[in-house]
């Protein structure tokens, strides 16, 4: 019997890469965005892919306050929530929303299509989101990153 010539490369947590990059969301459409970027942020983009593993690149998003949706769901779609009190289940519109927090808008559509496991905090925490340009995370020299010439 032949022996493959290979060995299957498996990433584990000290010897995975993260990259810096920086996306700018302005004028992009908010569940596009959110899928490149969550697959950036879990590293499927690397040829190395481990899927039980945190080896995704480190994502800086800026201009999330200009974020657009399609059709009418700015004003028709909810975001709920629980607060653990009878009677306590909350909505809020992608309008309001923006209004006061726009950075929740691009995390919780990236929050959604994360798997739901152990890893979902640890993914989360390789996101940075901010509503202008401005961003505290220049000395980790972030490539810029550009989402309409990103496949898939």
């Amino acid at each position: 019997m032949d022996s493959l010539s290979y060995k299957t490369i498996s990433v584990n947590s000290k010897t995975a890469t993260h990259n810096w990059y920086i996306i700018d969301v302005q004028d992009q459409i908010v569940g596009r965005a959110a899928s490149k970027i969550a697959n950036i942020i879990r590293g499927k983009n690397k040829p190395d892919f481990t899927p039980h593993v945190n080896g995704g690149d480190k994502v800086v998003v800026i201009n999330a306050d200009k974020v657009k949706f399609t059709g009418k769901k700015m004003g028709d779609k909810e975001y709920i929530h629980y607060t653990g009190y009878p009677g306590g289940q909350r909505f809020i519109t992608p309008e309001k929303l923006m209004a006061k927090k726009p950075e929740d808008v691009i995390t919780l559509a990236i929050r959604g299509m994360l798997p739901a496991n152990k890893l979902r905090k640890q993914f989360l925490s390789n996101l940075h989101v901010y509503a202008g340009t401005e961003h505290p995370h220049d000395a980790q020299t972030p490539k810029v990153l550009d989402l309409n010439k990103i496949k898939r």
